[in-house]
Order: C-alpha cells, then structure tokens, then sequence
C-alpha cells in the first residue's frame, strides 16, 4: 500500500501545506498503554518501510506507537527504509500496521509498507538499534525543510536554552539533503559528524519522549555549529577579509542597514544580501553581479508584508508558509503598494510586474531581521544567488572568500559544511496548482513516481537550467539546480551532483542519455563516461514531452499531441527546432506540425538582440524594413545593412522554427524590448504588457497553415507567422498600443494551439495534449491554450512536478532512453 505518493498532477508532498513543517507540542508524548493480556498466542512480524523514512523522526515515532500499543521489538536504519521487528497480540500489530500509515511524521512520505510473519522470540521492551546496510542503498532522502513553529517558539523565548540559537532544528525540520553524505541517513555520515553533543542534546537525542530523539542535525549553543562574521580589508595583507568582533548577527544586522552587501552562507549555498529598500545598495549589487536588469528574489520578514506588495491568494500563501518555502513569483498589486508597505528599491525588478518573494525559512534567516528588542533593521531583503553570473552556487567557506571578493562587502558564514549546493526553488501558481519554474531546494532529491519500469540509468539533461536525472525500476531522483554549462566550475559541479545522487538511491546506471545537440557539453561529458555502457541521443522536444507524459502518469501504449514551444532544440534535419506538434509515445515521435524557418543570423547574437530575430522575420515575409517600425530604429545604422546582407546571402543565418525567438521578435516589433540581458527578458516583457490590454474588439492575428514536407524531418503541417508579422507591422504602423499587441499575439499562438491539434485529432483520433517546453512558462498562453483545448474536449497535460523549462528535460530523456530496447 501506498500513503503520501503524489498522484497525477499533483504537487509533490515537499509542496504540501496542511500540517507541513508542524512539529509536536513539545514534550507530548504518548500514553503507554500496559502490555495487552489475550488469549490470543503472541505474533511477530518484520515490517520493512520505504519513502522518505530516514531523518525525519520516522524511528522516533516507531518505538512511540510500539510503547503505547504495549508491543516488544526493536526499529533500525537501513539501505532499505526503516525496519521493525515488532511481537504482541495479533490485533495490538493490527492496529501498529494500520497506525504507522495514517500518522506518520510530518516530513515522512510513506511509500510502501511490506511485512512477514517471523517466528517468535520473546523479550521485553522496545529498542532503537544501531543502523545498518546491507547491500545498495534504497531508502529516500528528505529535502531540507524550514524551521518548524517548535523550533521558531524556542527560538525566540528567551527563556530558552536554544534562544537565539540559529542552528536550532529538530526531527521536523531543518537540513537533510544538504547534508548527508551517505546513507543510512546518521549523524556519522552527515556534515554534522564533526560536531559531538553537549550532554543535554545528548540526553534530548536519547530520549524517546523528545521530539530531537535521534535528530540527527541536533545542536545549541554548546556544541555548535558557530557563526562567524568576516569584512573585507583593503588594507590588510593581500586584501584578505579580517573577523570583526562582537555578535556575528547583530553586526550583520547593522551592515544591513548601513546598506551593505553581505554573503550570507544558507542551507545550500551562499547568498548576496543586502537591503531591499535601499536604493543605492540594490544598484550597487546588480552592477557587481553583471545582472543587467534580471529581477531579484526577495525575502519578507512576515506573509503581512508580502500581501501589501504583491497579489497572494490561498495557493500562493500555502506556498510561502509551507515547508519548502519557495521563491514565489506573484503579481505586484495593481494599485501600488499598501501605505504600509515595506519599501522596494526600483533596481530590485525594473520593469517587471511580478515580484519573486519567499519568507524565512531557517533560523538564522529569522535571525537576520531580528527578534523584539533588537534595533530596527530592513523588513525586506534582497536574496539572490551566491556566484558570479555564469558560475555555480558557491558553498565552500574559502571559496566564497575568494570568488565573491568583488561582490560582497562581508560574509556571514559558519562551520558546518555544505554537502551539496541546492539553490532556492522557484515556483508560481497557474490554473491554480504550482508550475515550477525552478526544481531545487525542498524538492530534490524528492524522486518522481514512474508510470513503467527503467533500467537502471543516468540522464543528463541540456545544457541550460541544467538537471540530471537517475532512474531505477519506477523512481527517477532529479539533482537540484545545477545551471548553465558554460564553464569549468559549473561541469565540476555536475560531475559532484551525479555522484552524490548515485551515493544517496543506490542506483548504478548501466545506460547514459543526453540530448542530440552535438555541441552540448553534457553530451561530451556522457560520450566522455560511457566505459562501455550504451549512450543514447534523445531528440530534444521529444524527451519534453516525455516528461509530460511521465509526471501524468501515462504508460506509453497511447500516444499525445506534443505541443512543444521553447528557444531552441536540435532537430532531426539539423535546424534549430522550437514550434513543434508531435506525435509521441516514448517509443518514438512523428512531426505533425512545425512553426516555418526562418533565419536565425548570427545565433546567440540574435537571442541577445531580439531586434535582430524581428528584422528576420520580417526578411522572411516579405515585408519592409520601413523605418517607422521599431525594430529597424532599433538596430544601429552601420549594423542594419550588414545585416541585410547577411540574411540574403544566408552567411551564419542557421534555420529556425523557435517559437521562443518568434515571441522575441513580435516583442520587438511592437517596441517592447529589443536587448535581453537575460534569457526570455523579451517574452517575459510581452507577456506582461499583454496582461495590461483592455477588451479587445479589433481584428485578431491568425497564422497561416500550409502543407509541409515530412520528408527529410519537416512536418506535415507548416504554421507561417508571415500574416501575424504583417498584422502586428500595420497595427504598429497605426498607432495600435504595444499591450493590445502583444495580447493579440498571445491569442493567435494559443488559437494556432488549438487548430493544430484539432486537425491532428481528426487525421488520428488522439485526444490528449501536452503542453511543455520553456515557451510554456508563460502563464497567459498556457492558460489560454489549455483552457481553449478543454473547451474542445482534449485532455491536457501541464507540468506540475518539473518545471515546463529545460530543468524537467532529464526525465524525458530517461524515459525515453531507458524503454528503448535496442538500447
């Protein structure tokens, strides 16, 4: 039997809010019940449990429930789960079986609960036994959860031994999967070994009635782990940063304020900090970081200060005060903050109508804003990413010393190792369940259920928003975030995060996959690693749909419409695909239909240039470059006839169907953006001044389809944007606003959406659609697109357990890798 397993569709049980994170009254313990007399002649029974069962109280509450139902035995840690042998009357380990599903710890996921009768021994009393493996491990690992409301309450009493402690945690909360080196899940094989117990942690730890009864992260002030607060010196030796005295958090506090930045070690890795409100600091960290106008990620003090910024209803707060605490992106308040509001710098999101916004979620968080009587400090803070732009998270104490010397002002940092760097996951709420932009903290190494059995296998991901993925028989366990694969440090850190992966699920892959794209550098690194194990290349909107399929629980014996949108995939011809409807099974895929080629000059020049990709497409219709359009403005005089040259000559003009690169150009177009300092800036933009337009009684914008050419790799069905570019050029040309043009675009996508997949039902009866691909992050056309589909009777399938983006595209190519047979 299965408790706790997330079903199709739904949220993960990391995500769930009801009950998530709350630890016990503290000091509750059961009653114990006497010993049951009956006639019935004692049993005993081995129960074996599997999920996330290991750091999480999970032996703790076994030998509770034994001790009231009066039953003898022993519980222990293994590479399989948790195992009891329990021996009383027959209906006392009826009730032991029925009780161990339903009231399970907070972060506990059950998964599967298998027993066997055994002979009977004997014996009195019930006992936590030292744990042990045998064979590869098979247990589940939990995410790190925020600081539970017991641990927060002693925390802030100060009358408390652990006040002000910020390292406090206990079996409800706190660091797991940052931690842990190798299973079973113990103190010795966590980062927490070097740190031996006081004798009252010792006695808590011991204590079978204490909610820290074997918590294995289990500290206070005594026994540490301890802060240290460090400022840069320019006049010391070597510019090295100097210790500065006094209380590490209340001199961070005052840094703060004094508008500083400071680097601030985490759960999983270093954050840059500074004041939210503070206008000057915020400009500051964006010019160290090179961040261009990419928004920042806020942390708020209190959910009160959240709802006067931003629009949250009750997923979003379910959200935010759960025990993954994600980053949460929500919509500013349409009439501008409430009078009370904290204050937000405008560097923090130039431009952007949403907010990225999540609460504290360790202790030394809350810490940081401080408690009553402390001085008063910023209700807000800016928390982004520990690394340079490009770089990995930094983790390591000396190295954060050394790459963010010329980002930070001080570093706040403490002696407990990082095991595994695990940056903040990022999530929204669409359709009104949660679409994750980004899979990381809280999450990893949660596994997704598999619909089929895989062999054993290693997953490699793309290139960007880079996510590995291991699969054995019907789990797949997804890395944290690892990013993009442009350097050396950021390959190392893949290499670290597979082989952590491989030490936490036991799982030895016997078969490697990765994308088809010959210049991706996870490619060359499982070309580089296969030591004669098969390698297989799954096509790129292939293995997106697969993932679809997956998390929905689809076997595969029926296919789907694929609509895969994204920036860019390689395709079967070797053109960058991006507009795709396919017809896919994991066994394979056809080309239904495809967004038209056009040029794409100069590759990445033109993602950067979304003016570029504009004058492209419009090159490819047929229209003029008049000098009314903002595009042509745009582009710089010397550049424009360079250009033109370039695309009639076909000089590094790659073809491209990216349904990404075309909403770069209409955002351009309509004069909305024409530079993209970070990726899908251009889309983003569109999208949001498409939710700013009015009711719309004009003339819509409609592609035109024509018959393709499948052979070769083309599809079947060719969607020609050439009468949408000429629509958007005259509505331009006549003065029609940018917001009623991009909320006409978005229309004709999803009614491109629409007739595409009627026309693929009607040739072949399928009706199940699955939306995915970066593309598809867009809120507006997603909703749309789905909603209008339903409307016509399809069943439709959007992401919810990985993200739409190239973070969930691991698990396709798992999928579809390890069901080959050829293989």
């Amino acid at each position: 039997m299965t408790v706790g397993q997330p079903g199709t569709g739904t949220v993960p049980p990391a995500l769930e809010p009801a009950g998530a994170g709350e630890a016990p009254t503290p000091g509750a313990a059961r009653a114990v019940r006497p010993a049951e007399t009956s006639a019935a002649a004692a049993a005993r029974r081995r129960i074996t449990v599997r999920g996330i069962v290991q750091g999480v109280g999970f032996r703790p509450f076994v030998h509770g429930l034994a001790m009231e139902l009066g039953l003898t035995g022993h519980v222990s840690n293994t590479g399989e789960g948790v195992v009891a042998e329990i021996e009383g009357p027959p209906g006392a380990l009826h009730r032991f079986g029925t009780r161990l599903r339903a009231e399970a710890p907070p972060l506990a996921v059950v998964e599967a609960v298998d027993g066997e009768d055994i002979a009977v021994t004997g014996g009195t009393g019930f006992a936590i036994l030292a744990s042990h493996t045998r064979g590869p491990a098979r247990t589940l690992v939990a995410p790190d959860a925020a600081t539970c409301d017991a641990c927060l309450a002693e925390l802030t009493d100060p009358a408390d031994r652990r006040y002000r402690h910020p390292f406090v945690t206990c079996t409800h909360c706190g660091p797991r999967f940052t931690i842990v080196r190798a299973l079973p899940y113990d103190r010795a094989q966590t980062t927490m070994a070097g740190f031996p117990m006081c004798p009252r942690c010792a006695a808590e730890y011991a204590d079978p009635a204490d909610r820290r009864f074997h918590a294995q992260p289990l500290a206070c002030h005594d026994c540490g782990p301890r802060l240290r607060l460090l400022a840069a010196d320019p006049d010391g030796p070597g510019g090295a940063p100097r210790p500065l005295p006094g209380d590490p958090l209340a001199g961070t506090r005052r840094l703060l304020a004094e508008g500083a930045i400071v680097a601030v070690k985490g759960l999983g890795g270093y954050h840059l900090v500074c004041d939210a409100g503070n206008d000057r600091a915020v400009a500051e960290l964006r010019r160290r970081k090179a961040r261009g106008d990419k928004p920042f990620a806020l942390m708020a003090r209190h959910l009160d200060d959240v709802a006067q910024l931003v629009e949250a209803g009750t997923a979003e707060r379910a959200l935010l005060t759960g025990s993954v605490r994600p980053i949460v992106l929500l919509r500013r308040r349409p009439g501008g903050p409430a009078p009370d509001a904290p204050t937000v710098a405008a560097a923090v999101a130039p431009g952007c109508p949403d907010l990225g916004l999540m609460l504290p979620y360790t202790p030394l968080h809350h810490l940081l804003f401080g408690l009553p009587g402390d001085p008063p400090g910023p209700r807000l803070l800016v928390m982004t990413s520990g690394n340079v732009a490009g770089d990995p998270l930094v983790t390591d104490d000396a190295d954060a010393l050394e790459r963010l010397v010329h980002l930070a002002d001080a570093w706040l940092a403490h002696d407990r190792a990082i095991q595994v760097p695990c940056d903040d996951s990022v999530v929204r709420i669409s359709d009104g369940e949660p679409l994750y932009v980004r899979r990381s903290r809280g999450c990893a190494p949660y596994p997704v259920p598999l619909p089929v059995p895989v062999r054993p296998a290693l997953a490699t991901g793309g290139d960007l928003k880079t996510v590995l993925c291991l699969g054995e028989g019907r789990r797949a366990w997804l890395s944290a975030h690892i990013g993009d694969m442009d350097d050396l440090a950021t390959q190392l850190a893949f290499e670290r995060a597979g082989a952590h992966l491989e030490t936490l699920t036991g799982v030895r892959p016997r078969l490697l996959a990765t994308d088809r794209h010959p210049g991706y550098r996870t490619g060359q690194w499982a070309r580089r690693h296969t030591r004669g194990r098969p390698l297989v290349r799954v096509q790129h909107h292939h293995a997106h749909i697969a993932a679809a399929m997956a998390e929905h629980g689809l076997d595969g014996r029926q296919p789907v419409i694929g609509v895969a949108f994204d920036g860019a995939g390689y395709g079967d011809d070797g053109a960058l695909w991006g507009g795709e409807i396919l017809l896919a099974d994991y066994a394979g895929y056809r080309r239904f239909a495809q967004l038209g080629y056009v040029p794409q000059p100069g590759g990445d020049t033109a993602v950067r240039r979304p003016y570029r990709m504009a004058l492209a497409h419009l090159h490819a219709a047929g229209l003029p470059w008049t000098p009314d359009l903002p595009p042509v403005a745009a582009c710089p005089p010397e550049e424009l006839p360079l250009l033109e040259r370039q695309l009639e000559r076909d000089i590094n003009c790659a073809p491209t169907s990216s349904m990404g690169r075309l909403f770069d150009a209409v955002s351009s177009l309509a004069g909305i953006c024409h530079h993209a300092g970070y990726e899908a800036q251009a889309a983003a933009a569109l999208e949001a001044a498409a939710r700013t337009a009015g009711d719309d009684r004009g003339p819509g914008y409609t592609f035109a389809l024509r018959t393709g050419a499948p052979a070769g790799g083309g599809a079947a069905l060719v969607a020609d944007p050439a009468p949408v570019l000429a629509a958007v050029a005259e509505d331009v040309s006549a003065g029609t606003g940018p917001a009623l043009i991009a909320a006409r675009f978005h229309a004709a996508v999803a009614g491109l959406v629409r007739r595409c997949c009627g026309l693929a039902r009607e040739r072949t009866g399928l009706a199940t659609v699955a939306l995915t691909g970066g593309v598809f992050a867009n809120t507006l056309l997603a909703e749309s697109a789905a909603r209008m589909l339903r409307q016509d009777g399809f069943t439709v399938l959007r992401h919810r357990l990985v993200p739409p983006n190239d973070g969930g595209l691991a698990l396709g190519q798992l999928l579809v890798a390890a069901r080959r047979r050829d293989a």
